[in-house]
């Protein structure tokens, strides 16, 4: 999807913060973080949202999660995080391409807003 942010933040043609990639996926920190720690971890390739996931992607999230799992680690987040996928205009997507938001390093409340 050539008009994409995080496509071409994927393909590097948007520069970003990345703190892990691989063939699969990108991670790279927030540009208006909302915690101390605030990360996306994104699928190379183009999916719209959580509506599009489907038996020939679904692995790609399987491994979203694992490198979640990693970074957070990494990241000394074992006192808890969120992580956050926002679905179409009323759950407040704003860009078109799946995107998993990673917070932590404060207390996050719930009902979030």
């Amino acid at each position: 999807m050539p008009d994409c942010l995080f496509c071409n933040i994927a393909a590097k043609k948007i520069k970003a913060n990345i703190i892990f990639e691989d063939e699969k996926v990108i991670a790279f920190y927030d540009v208006s973080p909302q915690a101390p720690v605030h990360f996306l971890v994104i699928p190379k390739m183009h999916i719209g949202s959580l509506l599009e996931i489907d038996e020939n992607n679904s692995a790609l999230v399987a491994h979203i999660f694992e490198v979640v799992a990693d970074l957070a680690k990494t990241l000394n987040l074992e006192e808890g995080f969120r992580v956050v996928a926002n679905t179409g205009t009323l759950g407040g997507q704003t860009i078109g391409h799946l995107h998993f938001h990673v917070l932590g390093k404060r207390q996050l409340d719930w009902p979030p807003g």
